[in-house]
């Protein structure tokens, strides 16, 4: 434990950002398993409309360093094909 109060202070900060980190990431892998079961469905809007919620949370992960850029492209491109290709 730290002894200093800027260092226990960090420590408090650190624990609230990873939380928050592992809420976005949770709350992405979750809309991507969604967007999955609806496009199995075969509901094109609600599909779309959870893409659309995707896209806006895993830009975001992105943005904070969560998730590597190839894999949100990877995974945008992917659902969207599978979107367009719903009937």
């Amino acid at each position: 434990m730290p002894n200093i109060k800027s260092s226990k202070k960090a420590v408090k900060v650190i624990a609230k950002k990873t939380d928050a980190n592992h809420e976005l990431k949770e709350r992405v892998k979750n809309l991507i398993k969604a967007c999955e079961k609806e496009v199995a469905q075969g509901n094109k809007e609600n599909a779309t409309k959870v893409f659309n919620d995707l896209q806006k949370n895993i830009d975001t992960a992105y943005q904070k360093g969560l998730i590597k850029e190839n894999k949100v492209n990877r995974e945008k491109s992917r659902l969207n094909a599978k979107i367009k290709n719903m009937k």
